[in-house]
């Protein structure tokens, strides 16, 4: 990753985190901390974030047009990719949906199919869905995220491990050959293990940018994934998933 991308995502991040530290930012992308603070040094000089409490916060003039440009490239490629997996998903499924943005745009992808069972634990994606009369959600109970707007903890992962759907739709933090799906949070990976532990199929819905990126809470390896919806496939990333892994990319053209 370049330090351009690297600066569009630690801005996006802390635009969705309001706070981040220093040290969280480079164990994250994989780097040193004095890379981190020449990235922050040159943000803060644009006017883009602002240090704070041993770490970096957006100013309050933050909708710029850097940000816009990064929400909207981020918000193309999620719809693509959504509309991609809602082909997909036949009427009458049973589907598994967990956390995440890109989940919540897959939801909002399926809102017109007829007939549909939904398990989440995922309020936005509930509330995505709630439009159409003709789709079952069933919500899990669990401990409530305000700003993710979800609840996690032990009862999620009772509530997975109660069912057996046809498709279990989950994204990740970051992706690696060896270690598989890795996430930042741990109650977000336990999460996504149960789900994909449940499910008759699994699918990873992620973009190119999830190679670069670097995690420390593992969820699984790839064999554990069926389909890998992504907007453009890195060589070298194909060559090294298993074989039984089915890659749909969803980019433009």
């Amino acid at each position: 990753m370049g330090a351009k991308e690297r600066q569009y995502s630690i801005i996006e991040w802390v635009h969705e985190q309001e706070h981040v530290e220093v040290d969280d930012i480079a164990k994250r992308f994989g780097v040193t901390t004095q890379t981190i603070r020449r990235d922050i040094n040159k943000l803060c000089e644009q006017g883009l974030l602002r240090r704070r409490y041993g770490g970096v916060s957006l100013p309050p003039s933050a909708a710029t047009h850097l940000i816009d440009e990064l929400q909207v490239r981020n918000l193309r490629a999620k719809q693509r990719m959504a509309e991609h997996v809602a082909a997909d998903i036949p009427e009458g499924a049973t589907v598994s949906l967990g956390v995440g943005s890109t989940i919540e745009r897959v939801a909002q992808a399926l809102i017109h199919h007829r007939s549909l069972k939904i398990l989440t634990n995922n309020l936005r994606v509930a509330a995505a869905l709630s439009v159409n009369p003709n789709i079952d959600v069933i919500v899990s109970g669990g401990q409530y995220r305000h700003k993710d707007q979800d609840v996690v903890g032990p009862e999620v992962t009772h509530f997975f491990s109660s069912f057996v759907t046809d498709f279990g739709i989950i994204s990740t933090g970051s992706m690696d050959l060896q270690h598989g799906l890795m996430d930042h949070d741990i109650r977000e990976a336990e999460v996504s293990r149960a789900i994909i532990s449940n499910t008759r199929g699994r699918l990873l819905v992620a973009d190119h940018s999830k190679w670069t990126l670097s995690s420390y809470c593992k969820v699984a390896s790839f064999k554990y994934v069926d389909r890998l919806y992504t907007d453009v496939m890195p060589n070298q990333q194909r060559d090294g998933l298993p074989d039984s892994v089915s890659i749909i990319e969803c980019g433009e053209g």
